[in-house]
């Protein structure tokens, strides 16, 4: 329930209020996309902590570049697979720890 009110909000500062700072994120994916990955797919407390701590790098002192989130387990196995019925990829990154990545193809 906290969740899907979290995803909500998110989903309204990306469609009305990125539009005043559009361009101004040092990282790709932007800051509110790496926030919305960390809850669909992460628990709340892991959320909230590489979410702030990535806000909190977003600025002049650090290089910024590209750095996709991690997903804390791997809760299940895909069913059915093909091109536009996986909405992630997931990358191996450490022992059960893996970067999620948007697949733009996704029909779903």
């Amino acid at each position: 329930m906290i969740k899907t009110a979290l995803l909500k909000l998110m989903w309204l500062y990306q469609k009305f209020f990125t539009l005043i700072g559009f361009g101004s994120c040092r990282y790709y994916p932007t800051c509110s996309e790496y926030a919305r990955l960390n809850f669909e797919n992460n628990s709340l407390s892991s959320a909230f902590y590489h979410s702030l701590t990535r806000i909190l790098r977003c600025n002049q002192l650090f290089e910024g570049g590209i750095e996709y989130p991690l997903l804390d387990k791997l809760s299940c196995k895909p069913t059915k697979l093909g091109i536009d019925s996986i909405k992630y990829w997931l990358v191996p990154n450490k022992k059960d720890r893996y970067y999620i990545i948007k697949n733009f193809s996704y029909k779903g």
